[in-house]
């Protein structure tokens, strides 16, 4: 075999390597459905093993595997009974309080008789805070969670099992509740520098520069094209340039299998005259960012000059039609109203950034914090970043939800406006404590309560009452790398961690209270490291979302109203750029280098010329890292979307103060019900503000997609405008 037929060869496997990995993937689903299916119609009272298996095209065994109830009597063995299995259930329950996190199941068998009681494990080592057995309440003991049999529905496929979470190691000492030595968070002792940017329409070649407005030829459309178009039409350079419609990057999308693969094969097509930006100075902004909608390209001139970046406006805010110039001034409009609060605001080139750039500018001068804030362990901050999930987005349909119905009498959406503003005015400060099961347990009920409704991030087992018919409360791991589900079937028990806004909410909710063992926990003081931040966002946002109400020329308050929204996104995402995830790199590699390929990295495309590939780098040393303030910040909202109160009217709102049966989905900080209700709403951030309302009879969404489409036209049939 000669050198190109060897090339030829490994061309060849690479394509079969991508066909293998799209089989696989269809073939998941597929099998999904099969084993949905399966427990389907396993609850149906004549099923037999026997009858599905040959039609599921599996052995009985396996359809057995699958679903349990559905196992012959004569394969059932004695010690699999029920006695036996409750027993067995017990036992687990029963760990020590400093293993149970190593020890644990996912999923725990369903509690009887749920209470409203805070419970935790007896100590059994001599290590712990020693309490007697007898002295724990009857309604408290692990005992009493014995199993039942599990419903048809129930049992998954043991691939598609919930991931186990981690917990505190035993062990873990100061060290591990400490902060990183030498890393916090600080003031800046220097001025932001503004960038020289340009908004750009790709489907019209129309560019926005300053007070001008410019045709230009772009051919087609190329990261070539438009930097050399830009170049030479604007005088002086450019540094920055803001894509408002066209999407370049998905010109090619119906020659790959996915669009990031379509996105980073535009980012990485030739460009002559240009190339990969490999940062200047202290900016460690360099390379590409490959993101199926709103990728970032950083290029710089063959001769190491001309730092420009392309970017989506969309990272801001939905543009909507809006024409270039239109978001020109909201930009504007933007860095205006921000100026009022932060003398030396810059406009930076995505929210995140903007955010806690704004935010280091509020760090105090003065005070217990005027050092800065340190930053958490890398264990701790580990941990948080794999127990701690972000918004909730759940869809309740008539198969998983018995109490929804198939056709439903109206969709009507509420969307809590400005939702996370709500939730900054406490945030958790110094140096966490660990709380074990038996420090919690030798608490009063009202030192319980105190800590719960503190800032803390808690490890529970958790009871759904068996009267429970309405939504679940808690976040529990589902299958897949990050994904989360809301257990509410009755009697169901399993283990997760919650901030204490959910556990408070599970004790104290009108319907039926939870019961709650804690397991372990991490408790920190309350502060107020973002208050003053979110206060100045919040004061710009209403002036500007009164000023597009108000404004007589409909494209300036079309520029405010977009400027509202950019507001919006920078406290969004500035609360999420403080959980700092770990990092995924993106590079490439020349085709004829391909040894070089970092071991550990996926290849994600290639073409004749380059190789593209990504692989994790962990969590960076990020003086800005707080994963405990996103944590606790989407923790309380999550809260809200069951129970959210208003004091002056004495009125409350939320999925849990509407019959059961009329919740169809949740969308981080947005409800989808089959009814409206009269909740209060006075533009104040939190208000549950009537967004969409389509009448029925409309049939129950089952997808997604069908949900997002039947809220696009609950939007239009309120408004009388396209969403």
């Amino acid at each position: 075999m000669d050198v190109s037929a060897y090339k030829a060869g490994l061309a060849e496997l690479r394509s079969l390597r991508e066909d293998i990995k799209k089989a696989r993937t269809a073939l998941n689903r597929l099998e999904a459905r099969r084993d949905k299916q399966i427990n389907a119609l396993a609850s149906h009272t004549k099923a037999k093993a026997e009858q599905i298996a040959p039609a599921a095209g599996l052995s009985i065994a396996d359809v057995v595997a699958a679903a349990p109830d559905l196992t012959p009597g004569t394969l059932a063995a004695p010690t699999t009974s029920a006695t036996s299995q409750g027993n067995h259930a017990s036992a687990a329950l029963c760990v020590p309080a400093a293993t149970a996190g190593a020890q644990q199941q996912a999923v725990a068998p369903p509690v009887p008789a749920p209470s409203a009681t805070v419970v935790a494990p007896a100590p059994s080592s001599p290590l712990a805070e020693a309490r007697p057995e007898a002295a724990l309440a009857p309604s408290a003991a692990p005992a009493e969670f014995t199993a039942r049999p599990a419903p048809a529905d129930a049992p998954e496929p043991a691939a598609q099992q919930p991931r186990l979470l981690p917990s505190i190691p035993p062990d873990a000492g100061p060290a591990w509740f400490g902060h990183v030595s030498g890393l916090a968070s600080t003031r800046p002792n220097f001025t932001q520098q503004a960038r020289a940017t340009v908004f750009l329409d790709t489907a019209t070649g129309v560019l926005a520069h300053r007070d001008q407005t410019i045709r230009i030829d772009l051919a087609g459309a190329s990261a070539g094209e438009i930097l050399n178009a830009v170049s030479l039409t604007v005088p002086g350079p450019v540094e920055r340039i803001y894509i408002t419609a066209g999407d370049p990057w998905h010109r090619d999308a119906a020659r790959y299998p996915y669009l990031k693969d379509a996105v980073a094969a535009w980012l990485n097509a030739p460009t002559p005259g240009w190339r990969t930006d490999t940062g200047r100075g202290q900016d460690r902004m360099a390379g590409h960012f490959v993101h199926a909608r709103n990728p970032v390209g950083r290029y710089m001139r063959e001769n190491g000059e001309g730092h420009v970046e392309i970017r989506s406006v969309g990272e801001w805010f939905d543009p909507d039609g809006a024409d270039p110039a239109t978001v020109r001034d909201a930009f504007v409009l933007l860095w205006k109203n921000l100026r009022r609060h932060w003398p030396d605001a810059v406009v930076m080139g995505s929210p995140s950034q903007t955010g806690r750039d704004l935010w280091t500018r509020t760090i105090p001068t003065r005070g217990q914090y005027a050092e800065g804030y340190p930053v958490l362990s890398e264990e701790l901050r580990g941990l948080m970043h794999a127990t701690a999930g972000q918004g909730r987005n759940e869809l309740l349909t008539p198969a998983t939800t018995p109490q929804v119905p198939e056709q439903l009498p109206a969709l009507v959406e509420y969307d809590r406006t400005f939702a996370y503003a709500k939730h900054t005015w406490k945030s958790p400060v110094g140096t966490p404590r660990r709380i074990t099961a038996a420090t919690f347990h030798s608490w009063s009920d009202k030192e319980q309560a105190r800590a719960l409704f503190g800032c803390g991030h808690w490890h529970i087992r958790a009871a759904v009452p068996e009267s429970w018919d309405h939504v679940g409360l808690l976040p529990a791991p589902a299958p897949g790398d990050r994904a989360w589900h809301y257990p509410a079937t009755p009697g169901t028990t399993f283990t997760t961690w919650a901030g204490g806004p959910e556990v408070h909410t599970a004790l104290t909710n009108p319907l039926s209270p939870w019961k709650i063992e804690i397991l372990d926990g991490i408790l920190w003081e309350e502060g107020k490291p973002l208050d003053d931040w979110a206060k100045n966002l919040k004061d710009a946002w209403a002036a500007l979302d009164a000023q597009a109400a108000l404004h007589t020329d409909p494209r300036q308050a079309r520029a405010a109203h977009l400027a509202s929204r950019a507001v919006r996104a920078i406290l969004l995402y500035g609360i999420g750029s403080f959980a700092q995830r770990p990092r995924m790199v993106t590079g490439t590699t020349p085709r004829a280098l391909e040894r070089d390929v970092p071991a550990d990295a996926e290849i994600i495309s290639f073409d004749d010329q380059q190789i593209t590939w990504q692989k994790p780098t962990g969590f960076s040393r990020d003086s800005n890292a707080h994963p405990e303030w996103s944590a606790a910040i989407w923790s309380a909202a999550r809260a809200a979307l069951l129970i959210q109160r208003h004091r002056d009217e004495g009125a409350f709102a939320g999925a849990l103060h509407v019959p059961t049966g009329t919740v169809v989905a949740f969308r981080t900080d947005a409800l989808y019900l089959t009814g409206t209700h009269p909740w209060p709403y006075h533009r104040q951030p939190g208000d549950y503000l009537l967004k969409g309302h389509l009448t029925g009879p409309v049939v129950a969404p089952t997808s997604e997609e069908e949900l997002l489409a039947l809220r696009d036209a609950g939007r239009t049939a309120l408004t009388g405008a396209p969403a």
